[in-house]
C-alpha cells in the first residue's frame, strides 16, 4: 500500500533527504519519496503504520518535522520490476564495463589486466561523480549503515573524495599496488554495513549513486561491492 501525508518543516534536500532516511528506517517501510516544494512524503508500506511511529521516527513531537494526515491520500501500489528499480546502475555498469572492453582491446584481444584497471576507474569516477552531486545528503544516507559512518559523521564526505582519488589512480596506473590495497581495505569496510542492512532486512536507501537515485539496499549492493574487492585481489596478486 503507498499512502501519501503531509510534512512540515523541509527547506533543502538535506532537510529531505533526513526525513526519507528516518523514515525508511521504519518497520515495513519499503519506499520513501519526499518533497520540500509540495510539503509532503509518499510512503510505501508492506502493511499499515500508525501516525505517530512516523512521528517518532522524525524524532518525536519536538522535532522540527511534523507529519500528518491532512494531504492523506491512498494510492495503488506500483510494483516495480528489477529493471525499472535497478535502471541507472545497471546501465552505468554497462557502459563502464563496454568501455573498458573497448581500452583493453590488444593485439585482436582483450587484456584482462587493463580490463580489470580501466574497469575500476570508470567505477569509481562515475560513482563519485554521482556522490559529489549532492555530497551533503550522501554524507546522511551513508551515515545510516555505514559501520564507520554512524560514529563517525564526516565519513561520508570523506568517502566520496577517496573514491574520486581511487578513480583517478587507476586511470593513472598510479601506484598499482597501494591503489589496489587502498580499495581492498575501503571497499571491505563498506561491505560490512552493507551485509548488516541486507541481512537483516533493513529498508533502506542504498547511497552508492549518492542521494541522486532512490535505490534500495539490495543484493545488487552486496556483489558492486563484492566485484571491486574480487578486482582488487587480484590485481593484488598479479601485480
Amino acid at each position: 500500500m503507498k499512502h501519501t501525508y503531509q510534512v512540515t518543516g523541509m527547506t533543502c534536500s538535506g532537510c529531505e533527504n533526513k526525513v526519507k532516511s528516518s523514515l525508511l528506517l521504519v518497520p515495513d517501510i519499503m519506499d520513501v519519496e519526499v518533497s520540500k516544494d509540495t510539503n509532503s512524503a509518499t510512503i510505501t508500506m508492506e502493511k499499515h503504520v500508525g501516525l505517530s511511529t512516523l512521528q517518532d521516527a522524525l524524532g518525536g513531537n519536538d522535532s522540527k518535522y511534523q507529519i500528518s494526515a491532512q494531504a492523506h491520500s491512498e494510492i495503488l501500489e506500483e510494483t516495480k520490476s528489477f529493471w525499472e528499480t535497478y535502471k541507472p546502475v545497471l546501465l552505468l555498469f554497462g557502459y563502464v564495463g563496454i568501455i573498458s572492453l573497448i581500452a583493453s582491446w590488444q593485439n585482436e584481444t582483450i587484456n584482462g589486466e587493463l580490463f580489470m584497471r580501466f574497469f575500476m576507474a570508470g567505477f569509481f569516477l562515475s560513482f563519485s561523480f554521482f556522490k559529489l552531486i549532492n555530497l551533503k545528503g550522501f554524507a546522511e544516507s551513508y551515515a545510516m549503515y555505514d559501520i564507520v559512518g554512524k560514529i563517525f559523521k564526516p565519513w561520508g564526505y570523506i568517502y566520496a573524495f577517496i573514491e574520486l582519488g581511487l578513480g583517478l589512480a587507476f586511470a593513472l596506473n598510479f601506484n598499482p599496488v597501494v591503489t589496489n590495497l587502498v580499495t581492498l581495505i575501503v571497499m571491505t569496510i563498506s561491505i560490512i554495513g552493507v551485509l548488516q542492512s541486507v541481512l537483516n532486512k533493513r529498508k533502506i536507501q542504498c547511497a552508492c549513486l549518492g542521494a541522486v537515485f532512490n535505490l534500495p539496499m539490495s543484493t545488487l549492493t552486496i556483489i558492486e561491492d563484492f566485484l571491486m574487492i574480487a578486482m582488487s585481489a587480484t590485481m593484488l596478486i598479479i601485480l
